[in-house]
């Protein structure tokens, strides 16, 4: 595959934007060369500026739900920028969306918007502390919330610690009082709670977390997780930023019978554009600002053209959409798994819904971030570049999980095991 242009642009890039891209896992570190550089997509399918034509299983890390450049999307987002692009004051759309979100999420009465997914998560681990009074958070090993300080950290030894700092720049007394547990560990929350349970403000999780692997949890942890915030007076804050609007019979809580206090959403709610936003039941939202005394604020939030986006978007998930999402899904993960078989499982597929990851080894894919193997890199890092060899784009990183969308067709998700078969073959040929 032709890539000169996209190195070329690599090297310009690099001395004016830091390690030449604006976010980290772009930079191709784990997976072999140089960043591709786009220069259009459409539906299923992305062209680099080589003219390379790749199908995309990244879809802008999930935003994307009904694939690149969806015309009726794109329609929308012309005809509302003809009236301009901000406002910074209220419009139609914000209430258009907000009711989109509200019928999906029950328990929120109201809704707030932001711009981020990274946004969201930190105002509504701000509003559980301001409700509560209380300043103690609980997180989990392998949930990634974003890059919000309070949140940037790995845990220490023993059965569960507060949180070390797992970036320069972030005080110490900044995580201080977050506390980290192992996922799916009942033990380990249970141990936090005896010991800190009248300090504790929330729990923030993702009820399936998809940024380090897709660890799937047990109902029964989520459910004992409802539980300990019940009985100690915490809030249970569920970060669906990936999973929300994934699934056609509700949010993933709802999935799983369980409703939180808080949830967070991001990605598909924008359409492809930058949206964030959280929500909870009246008695929680009434402490947010301009009616309590919990401030946060956003110039851009409620951007006209993210809200027509996101509108449009969820208006086309209808349930045939879903039914489909899950026909390519089920197909994708019948026929990954006849070839991960046939070559000794050097790799196990985790799929839920039109999410999936491939989840390194042999042995039964785990739910902590603990007992995902060391050297999961090694091996994907290989797949990763036969693939793109071969036309198909998965994440750069191991670690990082693959959408379907509804632009996707049979013959992709067919191509794409085909070339997966032929890079195992060949990946055998050298051992």
């Amino acid at each position: 595959m032709e890539r000169s242009q996209s190195n070329e642009l690599h090297l310009e890039a690099v001395d004016h934007l830091v390690g030449g891209v604006n976010s980290p896992v772009r930079a191709f570190k784990s997976v072999h060369g140089n960043p591709i550089y786009f220069e259009k997509a459409s539906g299923a399918i992305v062209t680099d500026v080589d003219g390379n034509e790749l199908v995309d299983f990244v879809q802008s890390w999930g935003p994307l739900i009904h694939g690149h450049a969806h015309p009726n999307i794109l329609e929308t987002v012309y005809e509302k920028m003809q009236n301009g692009t901000s406002f910074g004051a209220p419009h139609r759309g914000e209430i258009k969306l907000a009711k989109f979100v509200k019928k999906r999420f029950s328990h929120m009465d109201k809704v707030r918007f932001v711009s981020s997914g990274t946004e969201a998560v930190m105002s509504a681990v701000r509003l559980a502390r301001g409700y509560t009074q209380r300043d103690i958070l609980i997180k989990f090993e392998g949930c990634y919330h974003g890059h919000v300080d309070s949140l940037m950290v790995s845990s220490g030894s023993g059965l569960a610690t507060f949180g070390i700092a797992s970036s320069p720049g972030i005080p110490e007394q900044t995580v201080a009082t977050t506390l980290i547990a192992p996922l799916n560990d009942v033990e380990a929350v249970e141990y936090l709670f005896n010991e800190h349970g009248n300090e504790i403000a929330a729990i923030v999780i993702e009820p399936l977390p998809a940024n380090n692997g897709l660890l799937v949890q047990s109902q029964s942890f989520l459910l004992r997780l409802r539980e300990l915030c019940d009985q100690h007076g915490a809030l249970l804050i569920f970060d669906e930023v990936i999973s929300g609007f994934r699934f056609k019979d509700g949010s993933y809580g709802d999935l799983c019978g369980i409703t939180p206090d808080i949830t967070a959403l991001g990605k598909v709610i924008g359409g492809g554009l930058p949206v964030g936003a959280y929500g909870a039941r009246d008695e929680i939202m009434q402490h947010l600002s301009p009616l309590g005394p919990v401030y946060q604020a956003g110039t851009l939030s409620g951007n006209p053209l993210a809200m027509a986006a996101g509108a449009k978007t969820l208006e086309l998930l209808t349930d045939e959409a879903y039914d489909r999402l899950e026909e390519l899904g089920s197909l994708l993960e019948t026929e990954v798994g006849k070839v991960l078989h046939r070559h000794g499982h050097p790799m196990r597929l985790v799929r839920m819904g039109s999410l999936f990851w491939f989840s390194p080894g042999e042995q039964a894919p785990p739910s902590r971030a603990d007992r995902i193997p060391k050297d999961a890199g090694v091996i994907y890092a290989d797949i990763h570049h036969g693939l793109l060899e071969r036309g198909y784009m998965l994440a750069p990183s191991a670690y990082e999980i693959g959408f379907i969308a509804t632009a996707h067709e049979e013959h992709h998700i067919n191509g794409m095991v085909a070339a997966l078969d032929d890079v195992l073959t060949t990946m055998g040929d050298y051992e």
